[in-house]
């Protein structure tokens, strides 16, 4: 299989009064077809670092927002399979009865996706659809079409309900408003986030942000759906799954650090 190489990482600068504890997830996921080919952190002033997995197995770094300016970076060059996700239109749903254990938790309602409060419009917009696979597109084309991107129409408190009544959001509100609908006819969807580049996209070039799409399952396995975009891409590296974005937040802060500053990266170095 032919391959790409992308260099992928962040910065954060940060200006606080007191040292701040803090947890990043910002590094792969190791159970992905993703090898890392180098890694690395820079930190500004230096500070002492541990890594642990939490409990969806999410790879989390322990480390300390220093008092007065601070600078945290990460950096990795890392290959990828030059494809786009797999798909399968024949894949069923699974009745919840025989439904793994390990995956019965995404199919309940968590702090920002509502499946009980978006149940009824679930099941009016999407109950008489095709079961399996075709559904889950039909949920993401009416997620893509409803919502408008745009950047500060939610808020870090919103759900996808509000999103929903809106009609606005960003890439995290789309994927919590889909996992929703998902969850709410009985089926698997889990939160999911990471880097992706802008590969052989018709698209104007961007900021680069992380990206939240999310994994779906059907038949035997998890599927990819990306309602903010809502087409098969390449280069996705994926950071952590979760219940919804609350589980997997790039950066959990024990105070009140001002962020000033955050850059992304996720670019093909061939390009």
């Amino acid at each position: 299989m032919s391959t790409r190489t992308l260099s992928i990482g962040c910065e954060f600068v940060h200006q606080s009064r007191f040292d701040i504890p803090t947890v990043f997830q910002v590094e792969p996921r190791a159970d992905q077809d993703v090898e890392v080919v180098e890694s690395g952190w820079t930190f500004e002033p230096d500070v002492a670092t541990t890594v642990y997995a939490d409990v969806y197995g999410n790879p989390c770094r322990r480390t300390t927002i220093s008092a007065g300016r601070s600078v945290i970076g990460y950096h990795a060059t890392v290959v990828v399979p030059d494809a786009v996700e797999d798909a399968d239109e024949d894949a069923p749903e699974i009745a919840p009865q025989d439904l793994p254990d390990d995956v019965l938790i995404f199919t309940l309602p968590s702090r920002y996706a509502l499946p009980d409060v978006l149940g009824k419009e679930a099941w009016n917009r999407f109950g008489s659809v095709e079961p399996g696979y075709r559904r889950v597109q039909a949920i993401c084309d009416y997620v893509n079409s409803h919502l408008t991107f745009q950047y500060g129409s939610s808020t870090p408190r919103s759900t996808a309900a509000d999103v929903h009544a809106s009609g606005y959001g960003v890439c995290r509100d789309f994927t919590h408003l889909a996992v929703s609908l998902c969850r709410a006819l009985n089926i698997p969807a889990r939160y999911v986030f990471g880097y992706l580049p802008e590969i052989e996209v018709d698209v104007k070039p961007s900021p680069m942000d992380f990206a939240a799409w999310m994994e779906v399952y059907l038949g035997d396995r998890w599927y990819t759906f990306d309602p903010r975009n809502n087409e098969r891409r390449k280069g996705r590296v994926l950071i952590g799954r979760g219940r919804d974005a609350g589980d997997v937040a790039m950066a959990t802060t024990f105070g009140s650090p001002y962020l000033e500053k955050m850059e992304v990266v996720a670019e093909d170095k061939a390009a």
